[in-house]
């Protein structure tokens, strides 16, 4: 269509100041920092989300782990099969329904995860570093207030790309 042209939004909001935006901007920080700090372990921060949720309950079928990371199942048993091929997690039909898989962790992946504590820890302080410790207090109280509001919502365990 020559000679038309999209008409420009009247003051639009900022990227800067979009709350989403700038989540999703510190999302990828940290990735990067946990990439960095983490990459001698060859694990993402998804998996190391499993990994801890499986050493705090022991035992657990894929779709307690799921809500646990707040992640889809299929994406969550997508990530415990990696882990498993790695001999960092057990997975076995579970006795109570045939269709689920109890897992846990593995003396290696208990191994590993105590390992990378150290690294993880620091990619994890190194995101907020730019933060005095009253703020980083602060910011974590509101991010985990946010969280606790929209947990009931089903909606927010995956996003599309």
């Amino acid at each position: 269509m020559a000679g038309k042209r999209t008409p420009k939004p009247e003051n639009p909001w900022p990227l800067e100041e979009r709350p989403g935006y700038l989540i999703r901007r510190l999302h990828q920080i940290h990735v990067a920092l946990f990439q960095e700090k983490c990459a001698a372990f060859e694990i993402t921060p998804l998996q190391y989300s499993l990994l801890t949720a499986l050493a705090r309950r022991g035992t657990a079928d894929q779709t307690t782990l799921a809500a646990d990371i707040a992640l889809d199942r299929t994406t969550t048993t997508g990530a415990l099969k990696r882990l498993q091929s790695r001999r960092f997690v057990d997975r076995a039909t579970a006795r109570h329904d045939r269709r689920s898989q109890a897992c846990r962790l593995t003396p290696a992946g208990a191994a590993l995860l105590r390992r990378m504590e150290k690294a993880a820890r620091e990619a994890h302080l190194e995101t907020v570093a730019d933060l005095g410790k009253a703020d980083q207090k602060r910011f974590i109280a509101m991010m985990q207030k946010i969280v606790v509001a929209r947990s009931d919502r089903a909606d927010t365990m995956s996003a599309p790309d």
